[in-house]
């Protein structure tokens, strides 16, 4: 079953500019995890900022978040970027997607 992980954060003050390459550079690992599906990135007017990534199985998804250059960035997420953050982690119980056709 897919297993669904979602990131909600807020960075502190001041941080952006050293964030930036530490979060692409974690974009890109993840993506070239075994078992990746899908990561969707939404950034709030109010500062949110929301990652939303989807894993095959339980498996991978325990990769991801084991992974060493995963854990020294969480650990600079923490200590560095983080003013808060809220980890959700879910089986997907049900998809259903729409496309309106294109005239």
């Amino acid at each position: 079953m897919p297993i669904v992980t979602i990131f909600r954060s807020r960075l502190r003050a001041g941080v952006e500019e050293e964030y930036g390459p530490v979060a692409l550079a974690m974009s890109d690992l993840v993506q070239q995890m075994d078992g990746f599906v899908s990561h969707s990135f939404y950034a709030s007017p109010d500062g949110e900022r929301v990652t939303i990534v989807t894993f095959a199985d339980e498996e991978s998804q325990r990769a991801w978040a084991s992974h060493p250059l995963h854990q020294a960035a969480q650990r600079r997420g923490r200590s560095e970027f983080y003013a808060s953050f809220e980890l959700t982690v879910c089986e997907q119980m049900r998809h259903s997607s729409y496309e309106a056709s294109k005239l």
